[in-house]
């Protein structure tokens, strides 16, 4: 398919442009920036915390190869699912990314729903300083003892007394992140939500434009339970088989994402796959859910409906053309 040159690009830019394409799971992000990369000669990059894995392409909804070929997309398939790819190895990636993308006068489409890639990635990553290996173990040991005696949320309560504007930004049952910020909390002395305060997020290297597509409640929920559906359908169980056949388990952090952990007991011969389906489209929901939450604290997003090309386009147009100046960040 031919790409479109119809713009020049702003002459009087100071900062280089990024339109940022998020929003929930399944809100249709992948295709629409398709369609702006095309139709802005603009290359696409990825911010999707597990698209990064290579051979975990149904259950994260990774754009085909075939789609891939018609504009350029980096980021996609960058480690292995067993390695660690953290949010300051992203943010030091994705920005080399962009000023390739932009020294060659094309445009960056920055596509995803993790929050913190996408905020890292404009403003910068919060300095919680290293992590400590054998703090983490023991909040870990901790975790798991509280599940043993059924009380899944005991660190989170924790959090609550200890950090509370954190604990209000996560769910209960988010174990990775709780640890993460009692971590930093008996590391440093300093609450998670103070550290950010500290850093105060400056305005970033580029003018942006802050695009979240959601087609709304009922409709995203149709989509989500269609797009669970598919996934099985189209071979999501045969994907996670095949993922342990080659040593990568199902403590992995990668193979404990939407998807990936509801196959896990129906290979192991615990649950149905029709149950399976069931609790993966009943969690996509509530991820869903956080990600518009997350995303209603964010200034200057401005929310689109995937429906309506014609008027996303427009905008996307009046923003490129529109001098530094003219454009909130």
């Amino acid at each position: 398919m031919a790409r479109s040159h119809s713009l020049d690009g702003p002459k009087h830019a100071t900062r280089p442009p990024v339109v940022v394409v998020t929003g929930p799971t399944s809100a249709g992000k992948s295709s629409l920036a398709l369609l702006l990369a095309e139709r802005f000669d603009g290359e696409i990059v990825n911010a999707d915390s597990m698209q990064v894995y290579r051979y975990m392409d149904i259950g994260t909804a990774k754009p085909s190869v075939e789609l891939r070929s018609r504009v350029p997309h980096h980021l996609f398939d960058e480690v292995a699912p067993d390695e660690v790819y953290s949010a300051g190895r992203y943010t030091e990636d994705a920005r080399e990314a962009a000023a390739r993308i932009h020294s060659n006068g094309h445009r960056v489409l920055l596509t995803g729903g993790t929050g913190l890639y996408i905020r890292a990635f404009l403003h910068g990553l919060v300095d919680t300083g290293a992590a400590d290996p054998e703090l983490r173990k023991s909040l870990e040991q901790e975790h798991e003892r509280a599940q043993q005696a059924g009380d899944p949320t005991r660190l989170y309560r924790r959090l609550q007394q200890e950090d509370p504007k954190t604990a209000a930004e996560l769910h209960p049952n988010d174990a990775r992140r709780i640890i993460r910020a009692l971590e930093i909390l008996e590391q440093g002395g300093v609450a998670a939500s103070e550290v950010r305060r500290r850093h105060g997020f400056p305005e970033p290297p580029y003018r942006v434009l802050h695009l979240a597509i959601d087609p709304g409640r009922e409709a995203l929920k149709d989509r989500i339970d269609a797009y669970c559906k598919e996934m099985i359908e189209q071979g999501l169980l045969q994907e996670v088989r095949s993922l342990r056949k080659m040593g990568y388990g199902p403590e992995l952090r990668s193979m404990q994402a939407l998807g990936y952990r509801h196959m896990q007991p129906v290979i192991e011969g615990s649950e149905t796959l029709e149950i399976a389906l069931e609790n993966m489209q009943r969690d996509t929901r509530r991820f869903a859910r956080r990600q518009r939450t997350w995303l209603r604290k964010v200034s200057n997003v401005e929310w689109m409906d995937p429906s309506r090309r014609d008027e996303i386009v427009a905008r996307v147009e009046s923003f490129l053309a529109a001098p530094d100046d003219d454009q909130l960040t």
